[in-house]
């Protein structure tokens, strides 16, 4: 795992961030895209339910895209990321029973600026 959060700044240099503005679809499809081309299973918009007591909703969350079974990535085009976007992340990490998760804001002059890693059960 730790060699796919690091190689994520040199594959993600390839996005189409030239257009500001673009949806965060567009990003998505391009960054599974590129990820895929690069022999990497990608599930995009994957369903992850909700438990609640005893009822399973399965309209919970869908996670943006899961990288080869094991990390969550939820990708933004925002002016800036709050904290709250990697709460988020975290609480989707802790519902699919996942231990990284990259939150990646396109709306970044560098991409490597763009990009936060948030690890399940690391103490803050």
């Amino acid at each position: 795992m730790l060699w796919l959060s690091r190689s994520w700044m040199r594959r993600t240099a390839c996005i189409p961030r030239s257009a500001p503005g673009l949806l965060e679809s567009v990003y998505e499809a391009a960054l599974a895209y590129e990820l895929e081309k690069r022999g990497l299973r990608i599930t995009r918009q994957q369903a992850i339910p909700v438990v609640y007591e005893s009822v399973r909703i399965h309209t919970g969350f869908h996670a943006d895209l899961v990288v080869e079974e094991s990390v969550i990535v939820e990708i933004k085009a925002l002016e800036s990321i709050a904290p709250v976007h990697k709460k988020q992340l975290l609480t989707y990490l802790k519902l699919a029973d996942k231990r990284l998760g990259l939150l990646i804001n396109f709306n970044v002059a560098l991409i490597k600026d763009g990009i936060t890693r948030i690890v399940n059960g690391l103490k803050d």
